[in-house]
């Protein structure tokens, strides 16, 4: 007579039991990967943390806040000699709902980060304007305020008027050095932007 093996019996069920864990392990092991790159990729950006529009004199002025967060990567190319470009996007549009939003107001500034390794300083300049600083950390808590930037006249905006305001800051690839320029595209290290911030804003 021909014994018939079915669930109920225990080597099938040492088989079953055998497999669940190894699922367990394996699911296990793919879930920390997935946390562990994802901190990974949370521990270099940039984020948005505040903004304002502050009417100053004869022009709107910009204040804002953000965390900057550099990976390895890019501090030890500033530290190597390469210069990176911080730009500073803000917008102010007027919706219409008849038509494409009215955007009086479209800006950028820029911010570059240099390194002498002969004088051992960091230079953080905007135009012809610059700081020099002895430590990096200086260097980026001073990129991540913006203080009294001005983004538009008195006269431009008309007072009562719901107007968005959008900003981001981002790393301009760009003007990296070729070679960099290759490396920003194969590696996420390089691609350093916030998403927009957005409110609104009546003058």
């Amino acid at each position: 007579m021909n014994a018939t093996m079915d669930s109920s019996t225990p080597c099938c069920a040492r088989r079953r039991w055998a497999w669940l864990e190894r699922f367990r392990s394996v699911a296990l092991a793919g879930l920390s990967a997935i946390l562990i790159a994802a901190n990974a990729f949370a521990s270099d950006g940039i984020e948005v943390l505040s903004a304002t529009i502050v009417p100053r004199e004869e022009t709107y002025q910009l204040d804002a806040e953000f965390d900057v967060l550099f990976s390895p990567r890019l501090e030890e190319a500033v530290n190597r000699g390469v210069a990176l470009y911080f730009v500073v996007d803000f917008e102010l549009a007027r919706p219409r709902w008849y038509w494409f939003d009215e955007k009086p107001v479209k800006i950028s500034q820029t911010y570059r980060i240099s390194y002498a390794p002969l004088l051992r300083q960091y230079r953080l300049s905007i135009g012809s304007v610059y700081q020099n600083f002895t430590r990096f950390e200086d260097v980026k808590r001073v990129l991540s305020r913006v203080r009294g930037l001005p983004v538009a006249e008195r006269a431009a905006l008309v007072p009562g008027t719901e107007y968005q305001a959008s900003l981001r800051m981002r790393l301009d690839t760009n003007q990296l050095p070729k070679p960099f320029q290759l490396n920003a595209l194969a590696s996420s290290e390089w691609t350093l932007s916030s998403n927009w911030y957005r409110w609104n804003f009546v003058p």
